[in-house]
């Protein structure tokens, strides 16, 4: 019998939700299966069979709460039962004989349930107590398990159907005050879902990013008629060449990283009463999932051509869509950009992705009236651009020169791919 446990996942996770098996007790498995994917603050991780058996006792179901080295199931061979504590044949006992004592002394435990003739009842220790507690007959709870067994989540949403007309002893208590949700008018109804573990982190992660910093935010706008009129002469020929298109982040990512070299204030980060520079450009990208937002890392951005950027992006993306990154691809980042522009959003203020001390928000593109040398009036395609900063250690001069930088860079790209 093999110990199916929740592996090591990265340093600073330690725990993680059940999203789904995709074996059930009883399967066959081979060494390398898929068993089960395991939901964490900042991925989905698919655990593997380290053997080959039989899929059998699994503690742990969909929606439950496990931590690292948590055992969850065993793979054994045939369909034997985990082996209880105490149970393997000894040299002293070569036959069983105090197997047997024991057994018998535990009979009259185990058939503390009522049992109904024809009727097999499997149900998890924990949830047959709480239907103890609760007053509930387990033959009237319905399971989720396909394999027909009760888990403490199967009782806990039986408790919320409506109560039998025979009334037991703890239901002649005075009521509980019914919640908000039940006092509510039925014509206005309402559906309660639990947070997803990634949402609770994403949560967590925004609150105490604006409690941990001293958050400011400088706008100034674009004049995107260059990075337009260069993408469309070059979009065909790039695409050809490159296989990728030619899109809005690559020019903003090497703008950001040219302003990040001569204000490398934005590039550090605040350890203790320590300032850390880093000298190195690895560039946040938000992307949005059902899942909620995530900010996969594009490394190394001061290296790479614009063909690299646009392809690291489209793949972190997609990557990020079908909930295939990975725990290296989130990891680190010394500045973030996120363009809710692609949403319609017209200006914001974004939130730092703490430690870092610099965010720049990109927005849609409209065409506004703009003054033109000096007295000359046009409409030109406008971007307005907003950098958040911690003003623990970025000074106001310092946040208004980067974003003046960004946007000089990016109203003139040839100025941008000389400095860039």
């Amino acid at each position: 019998m093999h110990e199916v446990k929740v592996p090591e996942l990265a340093e600073s996770i330690t725990e993680g939700t059940i999203s789904d098996w995709m074996v059930n007790e009883g399967d066959s498995v081979n060494e390398g299966d898929v068993l089960l994917e395991l939901e964490t603050d900042k991925v989905n991780v698919e655990i593997h069979a380290e053997h080959s058996g039989t899929l059998q006792n699994i503690q742990k179901q969909a929606g439950e709460t496990v931590e690292v080295g948590e055992v969850i199931a065993y793979i054994g061979e045939g369909t034997e039962e985990k082996p209880a504590s105490g149970a393997e044949e000894t040299a002293d006992d070569p036959k069983g004989e105090n197997r047997k004592e024991e057994a018998a002394d535990s009979q009259p435990e185990e058939k503390t349930e009522p049992e109904t003739p024809g009727d097999d009842i499997t149900a998890s220790p924990a949830a047959r107590k709480l239907a103890r507690e609760k007053g509930i007959d387990l033959r009237r709870v319905r399971p989720a398990d396909p394999m027909g067994r009760i888990t403490v989540d199967d009782v806990k949403g039986h408790t919320e159907e409506p109560p039998a007309k025979k009334e037991t002893p703890r239901q002649t208590q005075p009521a509980a005050p019914a919640s908000p949700a039940q006092e509510a008018d039925p014509a206005k109804p309402v559906e309660r879902v639990r947070m997803s573990r990634r949402r609770q982190t994403i949560a967590n992660h925004l609150v105490q990013a604006q409690q941990n910093a001293a958050m400011l935010t400088t706008f100034n706008e674009v004049d995107m008629s260059a990075i337009m009129e260069v993408r469309k002469r070059r979009k065909e020929a790039f695409k050809e060449e490159h296989e990728v298109s030619l899109g809005f982040m690559s020019f903003f990512t090497k703008a950001v990283v040219a302003a990040l070299k001569k204000f490398p204030m934005l590039n550090a980060e605040i350890d203790g009463q320590d300032i850390l520079y880093k000298k190195y450009y690895d560039i946040g990208v938000a992307v949005a999932t059902d899942e909620g937002l995530v900010v996969p890392v594009v490394r190394n951005a001061d290296s790479r051509s614009f063909a690299e950027i646009e392809r690291d992006i489209a793949q972190l993306a997609k990557k990020a869509r079908e909930n295939k990154l990975s725990l290296s691809d989130l990891q680190g980042g010394t500045f973030t950009i996120t363009n809710g522009g692609v949403f319609g959003s017209l200006m914001s203020t974004p939130i730092l992705n703490a430690p870092q001390v610099g965010i720049l928000g990109m927005h849609t593109i409209q065409k506004r009236p703009v003054t033109v040398d000096g007295d000359k009036l046009e409409h030109r395609p406008m971007m307005y651009i907003a950098l958040s900063y911690d003003h623990r250690i970025v000074d106001g001069k310092e946040a208004v020169s980067f974003l003046v930088t960004v946007k000089k860079l990016l109203e003139d790209p040839e100025l941008l791919l000389l400095e860039g």
